[in-house]
């Protein structure tokens, strides 16, 4: 039977607002500390006097633990246990799919609240794992506006930015996934090692320009590297930009992590066609912010992308010309070769080719390592992250909200 609603009666109107003025429950992870109590206090259920040490126990049960369920945190009141999930949530996302490569990365396609976006929104999440260490790789926003014509990504327009909860329960629900948090029958207070773990390396590479969603980042990496919770090095994170100019500097000063730099091509006028931010940004301010970056040393080196596509920028001119362009930026240059996705007019340079490349970088003092391709069989290689999300129109919103309305779909 075909549901038909009244989009047009007051009676409907009513009961969508009545929907949408429903109560929500608040996030907690992605709060900074000061947040955390105040979230507590102002719910009414932890008094000022208490707030500290509360934030103490949460910030541990959350970050170092890993729980997601406000009932296993055995140290904290069953009563108190009840008002926190009466007032909030600590959930994972949903997984949608979750996918294994032949070489062991794996890819999970999240799904998300709408906020504003009009449906639930997905996104993808990489786990590679490598000798002596693994890498996720991490989204930071739901599509992007960038349209670098390579990247795969770039054809899913921007939804929305994701918030800083949205950031670090990709990295929370890979650990669980991975078996990466400490037991829960763990004693408390017990010091768990940060060696051996599974996930040691994370990469703000995924979907999504992440200096287009500055704050919500820098909060998601700071809480990400502190070291009574998740504790990752800040020398184990790494933050990939295709070149907003203006936030770079910030990025040093206030996070403080490793920086990387989408490049592609060594002149103006291919670059601005491979990634078109250069239009707005050209190489020569792109490199001065590079040479400016706070913390920039021979070993905190900025690390340099360069997809290599055939007959486009892969000629031992352009080898020539981007030993010029970084020359006195203490860098690391990573050749990538070219991952294929339905549609592209792009192809992957011969492997001959990349490595005469390769080996005059190398002669001219840089290290360039070229990539190892990961994930393929899985779409899950660089520039191959794209989600099915699109941001709905008003009619299909209101359709979609009504379906809800009558018990004919899920949230």
């Amino acid at each position: 039977m075909t549901l038909s609603l009244d989009l047009t009666s007051d009676a409907t109107r009513d009961a969508l607002r009545a929907r949408a003025a429903a109560p929500v429950k608040g996030e907690l992870i992605g709060l900074t500390r000061e947040e955390l109590a105040d979230a507590l206090v102002t719910s009414g259920i932890v008094p000022e006097r208490q707030a500290k040490m509360r934030v103490q126990q949460l910030w541990h049960w959350l970050y170092v633990r890993g729980v997601s369920d406000f009932a296993d945190m055995f140290n904290i009141s069953k009563d108190l246990r009840a008002e926190l999930a009466k007032h909030f949530t600590i959930a994972r996302p949903e997984i949608v799919e979750e996918q294994i490569s032949s070489d062991g990365t794996r890819k999970w396609l999240f799904r998300f609240p709408p906020r504003g976006a009009g449906r639930p929104v997905e996104i993808e999440t990489v786990y590679i794992p490598e000798e002596g260490r693994g890498t996720l790789c991490i989204s930071s926003q739901v599509g992007c506006t960038l349209t670098c014509s390579f990247c795969h990504t770039g054809t899913q327009k921007l939804v929305r930015n994701l918030t800083a909860e949205e950031i670090l329960t990709q990295l929370m629900t890979a650990r669980d996934r991975l078996g990466d948090f400490p037991d829960r029958n763990t004693p408390a207070g017990a010091i768990v090692p940060a060696e051996g773990r599974k996930i040691s390396n994370i990469v703000m590479m995924g979907m999504g320009e992440p200096l287009y969603n500055f704050e919500a980042v820098k909060k998601a990496l700071l809480i990400a590297s502190d070291g009574d919770g998740l504790a990752l090095s800040k020398r184990r994170i790494t933050l990939s930009t295709s070149g907003v100019v203006p936030e770079i500097f910030r990025t040093g000063e206030e996070i403080g992590v490793m920086l990387a730099i989408s490049l592609h091509a060594t002149n103006d006028d291919l670059r601005d066609l491979l990634v078109p931010i250069n239009k707005k940004y050209p190489l020569k301010d792109l490199i001065e912010a590079c040479r400016s970056y706070p913390g920039l040393s021979n070993a905190r080196r900025i690390t340099f992308e360069y997809v290599m596509l055939k007959d486009v920028n892969d000629s031992l001119e352009d080898a020539k010309a981007l030993v010029k362009l970084l020359r006195g930026v203490p860098a690391k240059i990573n050749l990538i070769p070219f991952n294929p996705w339905p549609g592209t007019n792009y192809q992957c340079s011969d492997w001959e080719t990349i490595e005469k490349f390769a080996d005059y970088i190398n002669n001219a003092g840089y290290a360039s390592p070229i990539r190892t391709p990961r994930g393929r069989d899985i779409l899950a290689a660089c520039g191959q992250l794209k989600s099915e999300s699109e941001r709905m129109k008003k009619s299909e919103r209101l359709a979609l909200e009504a379906m809800m309305i009558a018990g004919h779909g899920e949230a």
